[in-house]
């Protein structure tokens, strides 16, 4: 299972971080996966990284602000969120899924593809 954690409330501008546990599974060889959804929007795909060679992908809604990076030793994964704005306002969730390598840059970010491991979600807000 996955246990999502870390959000709240903070200014536009401001950061938060995100941390995704994971438990009662074989962490090796998933890709790891944040998602967002707001309010009457469909869930849209952040980041994600491969726990095997920490591969890292970000929707360019997110380049240079949002950073993914994982602590294998405690099969955790976080999302550092930077400059925040209004419109990453959310329920961010975490999906785990065993994707191919040579499929991940190509999938990743759709939901479809993660089949049973999703967290709870954690809502973020950001105020302007």
């Amino acid at each position: 299972q996955l246990q999502a954690s870390g959000g709240g409330m903070v200014q536009a501008g401001g950061s938060l971080r995100l941390s995704c546990a994971a438990s009662g599974f074989n962490w090796d060889q998933y890709t790891i996966t944040w998602f967002r959804q707001a309010p009457g929007k469909e869930r849209e795909g952040v980041a994600c990284i491969t726990t095997t060679g920490g591969t890292k992908y970000y929707a360019d809604s997110v380049k240079g602000r949002f950073t993914i990076s994982s602590d294998n030793a405690k099969n955790t994964v976080y999302l550092q969120m930077n400059s925040l704005k209004s419109e990453d306002t959310a329920v961010y969730y975490c999906a785990a899924e065993r994707i191919p390598n040579v499929f991940v840059q190509t999938t990743w970010a759709n939901p479809l593809v993660y089949t049973n491991l999703w967290g709870q979600g954690t809502l973020v807000t950001v105020s302007s």
